[in-house]
């Protein structure tokens, strides 16, 4: 069986040097920032990072990035305790801030917008809301964006749903056959 560490070097790979400091770290790239860690999804986070009107929209944002769909989504796959966990366990208080402020800056526009939270918001207003940031039309809405979606992304491929559900781990793939008609490939694989 993989491990969440081993699927985290394949994410990292993935966003090469892009990607968030944190994640880095988590995957081996770069030393932890304190004692290591054995294993990432082990255990509550050392440390709250969100207050809970931030944890609510991080929720509710992280399942607009992966929704459950035929397949969970982030939520179901556990995603938002893995952002939590990452930047309590293994980012240092500067990384941090593109996100603290970003959920922050979201919520302010959601309520200016919408007179709710953002975690209340409807699903399209929330759309609205990450396209707004992803775009720059938020304050501090790009380098929350990225490291936001890379944190998403990685959480959900690196956990057991979407390992075994939204991609199908096989630790040693079949015979290779190069005329496989592309009408039977049912799933991505990842090892």
């Amino acid at each position: 069986m993989i491990d969440r560490r081993t699927a985290l070097a394949g994410v990292a790979a993935m966003f090469g040097t892009a990607l968030y400091a944190p994640l880095a770290r988590a995957a081996g790239a770069q030393g932890p920032v304190t004692t290591p860690v054995p294993v990432i999804s082990e255990g509550p986070p050392s440390a709250a990072v969100f207050t809970a009107v931030q944890r609510a929209a991080m929720t509710s944002l992280s399942e607009r990035v992966l929704p459950t769909t035929d397949t969970p989504g982030a939520i179901a796959a556990g995603v938002p305790a893995y952002i939590e966990k990452l930047l309590a366990d293994w980012s240092y208080p500067a990384e941090r801030v593109p996100i603290l402020a970003g959920l922050d800056a979201i919520e302010a526009k959601a309520m200016a917008d919408y007179r709710v939270s953002t975690a209340k918001a409807t699903p399209a207003q929330q759309d609205a809301l990450l396209t707004l940031a992803m775009n720059g039309q938020i304050a501090g809405g790009k380098p929350f964006f990225e490291a936001f979606r890379q944190l998403v992304i990685a959480g959900y491929y690196t956990s057991e749903i979407g390992m075994t559900q939204e991609r199908e781990y096989l630790p040693v793939p079949g015979e290779y056959n190069g005329a496989f008609p592309y009408s039977q490939v049912n799933k991505v694989y990842s090892a």
